[in-house]
This record gives C-alpha cells, structure tokens and sequence, in this order.
C-alpha cells in the first residue's frame, strides 16, 4: 500500500515543528515540509532519523509556490497565517491540487469562503478547520468531561490562558480577530458575554484586572469572552449557562489588551501594535518558566442528585496543544474516519482520542475530579 503524502505548510514555527513531531509519532514518514526559510526547513528534517522528510519552499500568499508545494500531495495540514488574512487561500490550493486538507485555525471565514465557492464534498473531498487548541481543544474537552459521570449537562465555566511566547502569526491574528473571525463578517468573539438560559447575553460579566485562580500559580486578570465556539458549544451541550474566562497572567500583555481596540480605533498600525503584543509577551516570560492552562469545571445531574466535574490540563505551551489536535485531524482523515466535507474539529474528533493521544504522547498533566452521585473522585496522571 503506497504511503499518504503528508504536507505540513509552516512547517517550522513555533506550530509546524512541533505537528511534525506528533505524526512521526503517529507513524506518518516521509513529509513534505513547506515554508519559507530552506535552513530552518532542513533543521525540522534532520530531526527524522530515517531521513525520509522532504523540504519544499512554499509561501501561502505565492500562489505559484503554493501551487507546487500542494500538487502530489494527498493530504496539507496548514499551520502558516495569520489565520484572518488567508482565510482559505492554503485549503483552496489543497482542494484544486486533489487533496484534502486539515487547518490549525481557519474557523468561520474559511468555511464560509469554501462553501460559497462549492462544497468539497461533492468532489469525495474534505476540510477539517479550528484543529487547533482553540478553538478545537477548547470544545473537544468539555465535551470528554461530559461524558465522565454527569446524566446531564447544566453550566460550564472555563478559565483559559497563559504564559508564553507570542508568534508573529497569532499576534497578527489577535489584532484581525477584533473585527473579524467570526460568522458572517463578524468580531470572533464579545467580550464580557456569557450564555444565560441558553441565550448570549451581552455584558453578563465583569474583568477581575488582579485576582487569583487555584489553576494559576500568582496574580492573574480575568477577561470574559464569548466566542462563536463557545456558543456552539453550549448549545452542543444543552447548557443553561456557561462562562468563560481568557487569563493573563502577565501584566504587560494584559495593559496592552486594554489600550488594542482603542488604539486601532486612532488608526495606530495594526502591524507596529503586533509587534509591540511580541515584546510584551517576552517581558512578562522574562525569567519565568511558559506555561498554558486549560481548566473546565461543569455542573449538571447524576443519578438524579446534583454533581460536577473538573478537568485541567497544564502544558508547555499552547502551540503543542494545537499541534497534538492539528496531527490527530489529519491521522483521523487519512483512516476515513471523517466524512467528506468542511468540517470543524470539534464536530468530527471523537474526545475520547484526543485525550487518549495527549496522556500517551503530548508532555502535559491533566487532574479530573469526577462527581459521579455527588461523590467526588479525582484521576492524575500525564496528559
């Protein structure tokens, strides 16, 4: 049986290197690896000891580079951006090349861009988007914790963030996401909202700017922020109310966030803003050890009596996470296991997997505390 060839677009960021790691460790050879630099290309090839990993100058604003990169290529997992200014320029090539493709990011505004352009369905094609840590992860594990114990699903609240580097690529994309990332042209999320009976509802919450969260070692801030995800989620889920949290744990990141909306709204550069989002980063990093936290609590019914449970997931970084959800999409794709189409992450990866693949290979600790019948049970390992 001839081997799939796999192409990973961005290869060497912070993102692609570390997916290439997680399908070597699936057992996928031989890939082709795409970006822009041929020296940091080579290094992530090196790191094969069977020495069978390709290296191909590719660009995802070049349509000619982009063009040869994703022709023979039976799958492409992108993990280049910004996500919001591509959109789905890398999964159009995939699809024109007669390859399916599995995004990191891409959320909405690819969707829409494929969909209004033809359903890859109809060609046996598919597009898996948001196979990242969020959104992807941030839905994938509320919905294990679900299935742990609870009868019955009734709030969520989620605290997530960090303590790391920022890429060129996601300081880009947080500025886009502003105004963009969203269904149908909107902002990706609304900060201050939650769901309540269901139902979005603005300006439900309030930023705690210097508090404490037991998942987080020191002071943190505490921003509201309602996403397309999340509401999807809740809606998944039959959630009454949910509640999330996106935690800064660094102070120069945080007085940065604050003055964003203003500043773009001055018409400060969006590209000076980003780098000025990078430097901050690495201030608040400066002699500390990086980190990101992913912590669920849900509350809901088991055998009749009220109960809940818990689930955090401590990691290096974020990008690991994205990169571990990233590989297991396009492991899942290859096997046949998702239907063709433009698909989300979330929708399509069974959550038993993912948790399974990340306690066996990823380097991160997960603690469950399960409330089966109201009695509490706790489960620590690596996750």
């Amino acid at each position: 049986m001839t081997r799939p060839v796999i192409g990973v677009l961005g290869a060497s960021g912070a993102v692609g290197r570390a997916a290439v790691r997680e399908l070597r460790a699936l057992g996928h050879t031989g890939l082709r690896l795409g970006g822009r630099t041929a020296s940091a290309l080579c290094a992530v090839a090196e790191e094969d000891p069977a020495g069978h990993d390709e290296t191909v100058w590719a660009d995802a604003t070049a349509p000619d580079g982009l063009r040869a990169f994703t022709d023979g290529c039976d799958i492409v997992l992108n993990c280049a951006g910004p996500t919001y200014r591509l959109r789905a320029t890398v999964a159009s090539a995939a699809l024109a090349a007669g390859a399916d493709c599995v995004d990191v990011a891409g959320d909405d505004p690819a969707a829409e861009d494929l969909l209004e352009a033809g359903d890859p369905a109809r060609d046996g094609r598919t597009v898996v988007l948001s196979a990242g840590a969020l959104p992807g992860l941030s839905s994938l594990l509320p919905r294990w914790l679900a299935g742990q114990g609870l009868d019955s699903a009734s709030a969520l609240t989620a605290h997530c963030g960090g303590l790391e580097t920022c890429s060129p690529t996601v300081a880009h994309d947080l500025m886009l996401s502003l105004t963009s990332g969203g269904a149908d042209g909107a902002a990706y999320g609304e900060a201050l909202a939650a769901v309540r009976a269901g139902r979005r509802v603005p300006r439900a919450l309030r930023t705690a700017e210097d508090t404490e969260h037991r998942s987080f070692p020191g002071r943190v801030a505490l921003q509201p922020y309602l996403s397309g995800e999340s509401e999807r989620l809740a809606t998944d889920l039959g959630l009454d109310r949910l509640d999330w949290y996106n935690v800064h744990p660094g102070p120069a990141v945080r007085a940065l966030l604050n003055l964003l909306p203003g500043r773009l709204a001055a018409g400060d550069d969006p590209a000076g803003l980003a780098d000025r989002l990078i430097l901050a980063a690495d201030l608040d990093l400066a002699g500390r050890g990086p980190y990101y936290v992913m912590d669920f609590e849900l509350s809901g019914t088991a055998s009749g009596r009220p109960a809940t449970a818990g689930l955090t997931l401590r990691a290096a970084s974020s990008y690991r996470l994205t990169a571990a959800v990233g590989a297991l999409a396009v492991d899942a794709v290859l096997r046949g296991e998702v239907p063709a189409g433009v698909r989300f992450a979330r929708d399509v990866l069974d959550p038993d997997t993912v948790v399974r693949h990340l306690r066996t290979q990823s380097a991160a600790d997960l603690r469950f505390t399960g409330a089966a019948a109201g009695a509490d049970q706790v489960e620590e390992g690596v996750l």
